[in-house]
């Protein structure tokens, strides 16, 4: 449904973006730093894949929210490129994950909020923009900026106040 100041693409977007949040507020409870994921086709608009993050769970420092979700979706489709599709993720990438979204032939990047700190998207090394880069999305930064920044604020606010006082 489009709002009186919306487009149908920023609908589109929003709707992506939640549900990424959801994913997101799942991966806190699990004790996870709260990110998500969903890969969209965006000629269908079906959900191809969604993860949050896990690499406390799965032991694994490279289970981010969007490698998890780009093993899922080509898995799924049976091609590790994945030439076309969108990433919704709630947090800008960092290195890793940027270099993993442009192996896969992501199409479209679309973040939550930024990272200046650990970003490479639009912060740090700005992996797209190196002419090292296979192959660069369309990116689109700060959807649902506000919500997916208080999110992990308060997520680390709360652990900050779990820790013992030495």
């Amino acid at each position: 449904m489009t709002t009186q100041n919306s487009t149908p693409e920023q609908d589109r977007e929003t709707g992506f973006m939640r549900r990424a949040l959801g994913i997101a507020q799942a991966a806190a409870a699990a004790g996870e730093t709260p990110v998500g994921a969903v890969i969209v086709d965006p000629a269908t608009n079906e959900i191809v894949a969604e993860a949050g993050n896990a690499p406390i769970s799965e032991q694994d420092p490279t289970a981010h929210a969007e490698i998890r979700a780009l093993r899922l979706a080509a898995q799924r489709l049976g091609n590790y490129r994945l030439t076309g599709l969108e990433l919704y993720v709630t947090l800008e990438p960092c290195a890793m994950c940027a270099g993993a979204i442009s192996h896969a032939r992501i199409g479209r990047l679309v973040y939550g909020a930024s990272d200046p700190k650990g970003g490479a998207v639009d912060h740090g090394p700005q992996f797209f923009a190196q002419p090292t880069c296979h192959s660069r999305p369309n990116v689109t930064g700060g959807v649902l900026a506000e919500e997916a920044s208080a999110m992990l604020k308060a997520f680390f606010r709360a652990r900050r106040k779990k820790r013992p006082v030495d």
